[in-house]
């Protein structure tokens, strides 16, 4: 598999949490190179880490490729998302080679314009009740802890990693709905920015969506799928789960034609 990259976009580590798969995190950061590393939110959980913190010795060693990388010259920059939102006020700043911004805009190697974001500001844009948003949480709590022991039971009889909260959100139709509500949310987004596209994560759910020339592309976790958003060096972006078995999910949709702009102004 290809192991060197233009860029990388990941999001939604939850580092200090036990939901954190950081062990295939630090596999995946270990076996590649990149001349941009995109951490697009929610990368340190500093909203569950004031209940209990869990950053165990894998969970340092992540912290520390990602320094190593931004030393060896990998371009890292650093988009806080909700959990993480502590950071938002050191935006603008560079700390130990990791620059820090609220959202970045990307021009991929083909001369294409991305917006990249976490995507919680499109919450209050996705109607929710705060009933059904507090039941969800519960039962996306739940079922992390359920993964943790079912992909333990499929390790110890040599099965590769499998996501029961990924399977859950293809399934149930609202779910389904509200990922629907949040790909059209960024699309819009991105066309009134006048760009190609936008880049975030924020819903645990890596996908490619193309609508009027406009591609919505989400990273998707690595608490629940291992998955990272690649962009080769001619520009393809392409959809990576990396575990035991790592694999190519999905390429980018192809339009017919793109409409390619010399900037961010159109």
């Amino acid at each position: 598999m290809q192991s060197r990259y233009r860029s990388v976009f990941i999001s939604d580590v939850h580092l200090g949490t036990k939901a954190c798969q950081a062990k295939h995190l630090l596999d995946f950061l270990q076996h590649i190179e990149t001349e941009h590393l995109y951490l697009v939110g929610d990368i340190i959980d500093l909203q569950a880490m004031r209940n209990k913190a869990y950053f165990i010795d894998t969970h340092h060693a992540v912290v520390e490729q990602v320094l190593a990388m931004a030393k060896s010259g990998t371009e890292v920059t650093y988009i806080p998302g909700n959990h993480d939102a502590f950071f938002r006020q050191f935006a603008g700043q560079t700390l130990s080679g990791v620059k820090i911004e609220l959202h970045a805009r990307h021009q991929t190697a083909d001369g294409r314009h991305f917006y990249v974001s976490h995507g919680d500001e499109f919450d209050q844009m996705v109607k929710i009740s705060p009933l059904m948003l507090a039941i969800g949480d519960k039962a996306h709590g739940l079922m992390l802890s359920l993964n943790q022991w079912i992909n333990g039971a499929r390790r110890f009889l040599g099965l590769p990693y499998w996501s029961l909260a990924g399977y859950v959100k293809s399934h149930i139709g609202k779910a389904k709905d509200f990922i629907a509500r949040f790909e059209t949310a960024a699309l819009k987004s991105a066309k009134s920015h006048k760009l190609d596209g936008y880049i975030c994560g924020h819903i645990h759910f890596a996908s490619f969506q193309l609508k009027e020339q406009t591609l919505y592309c989400n990273d998707g976790d690595w608490v629940e799928h291992c998955t990272a958003l690649t962009e080769s060096a001619s520009g393809e972006l392409s959809l990576l789960h990396w575990s035991e078995n790592p694999k190519i999910l999905a390429t980018e949709p192809k339009p017919e034609e793109w409409e390619l702009v010399p900037n961010y102004s159109r």
